[in-house]
């Protein structure tokens, strides 16, 4: 049977299930055993989540490797290219989190509508700042859902039981999901520009890097919010904290950044900003269902 290197950490029932099929698992420990390069060697398949990179160098220096399995939902930290040259199949496991990463968004949503954590912050404070914390309702707002695939299609669904009229937009056709859920496809300039409140489910390639930057934060109600669970790359964070201080848009949520942890924390502690720390995914259902996606993914995988 295979040997496999889990690289970052799963489920240990998940774990369990690989070996139980007959597979040898070797678990990596970063700190002791040096560049994953030199380990990679005489593994078939290795399963990394997002912290481990699994390189161009890392490909190549391979000599059985014939399956990675990314635990999660983007393939940002796998050279694909690398890995379809040499013939090396490349899984993920996307199911996984979605409900997890949709209810996220909306408790990011709530936050920002209700400023939930500035009312906690001043009661901790000991101020009682009741006028001052006044919000809005979630209904009859514009939901602006940019990358319309199983998270955002997760996200328009619960919306509609708050009533809100839903803008989506995708490079891909989803006319007939939009008819099937019940909201309306449009351009992303007319989404960005109408939207009260703007979510983000993209993956992080070059066409989406940055894609949220200052020409589009100019576009927006001043009365907008932007959300972004998705990948930090896609929202260009000098852009927003610019955004915010001048006071282009009213508030952003961010669960996602360009490094993790941020280099620079001045945009987390603006104060119209909430910021999370990659929460989106991290529900005990999603990892419990991520351990046993990627158990299969792995069985399976090493059967051709």
């Amino acid at each position: 049977m295979g040997r496999v290197l889990v690289a970052d950490a799963i489920e240990d029932s998940a774990v369990a299930e690989i070996k139980a099929a007959g597979h040898d698992v070797v678990i990596r420990n970063k700190e002791t055993d040096g560049p994953i390069e030199d380990q990679i060697k005489g593994f078939d398949c290795v399963v990394v989540r997002s912290a481990t990179k699994i390189t161009r160098d890392v490909i190549e220096a391979a000599d059985s490797l014939k399956l990675v399995v990314r635990a999660g939902v983007g393939l940002d930290n796998v050279d694909q290219e690398a890995a379809k040259e040499k013939g090396v199949e490349v899984q993920n496991t996307p199911e996984a989190p979605t409900v997890s990463v949709a209810e996220m968004v909306f408790s990011l949503m709530f936050a920002l509508a209700r400023n939930v954590t500035q009312a906690d912050s001043s009661m901790k404070d000991e101020r009682w700042e009741k006028k001052k914390l006044t919000g809005t309702e979630l209904w009859n707002k514009k939901l602006g859902i940019i990358g319309f695939g199983r998270i955002g299609c997760e996200v328009a669904t619960r919306a509609k039981a708050f009533d809100m009229d839903i803008l989506c937009y995708d490079v891909l056709d989803i006319e007939q999901v939009c008819a099937d859920i019940g909201t309306r496809r449009c351009g992303i300039d007319e989404l960005i520009a109408s939207a009260d409140y703007i979510t983000l489910h993209v993956p992080l390639v070059p066409q989406t890097q940055g894609m949220i930057g200052e020409k589009e934060f100019k576009k927006m109600k001043k009365t907008a919010f932007l959300i972004n669970t998705a990948r930090g790359g896609v929202v260009d964070e000098k852009a927003l904290l610019k955004a915010l201080n001048e006071g282009d848009i009213a508030g952003a949520a961010l669960d996602v950044f360009e490094n993790e942890p941020p280099l620079d924390w001045a945009l987390v502690k603006h104060p119209k900003l909430i910021a999370t720390p990659h929460l989106s995914s991290s529900t005990i259902e999603a990892q419990e269902r991520v351990g046993e996606l990627t158990a299969y993914k792995v069985i399976q995988g090493l059967k051709s």
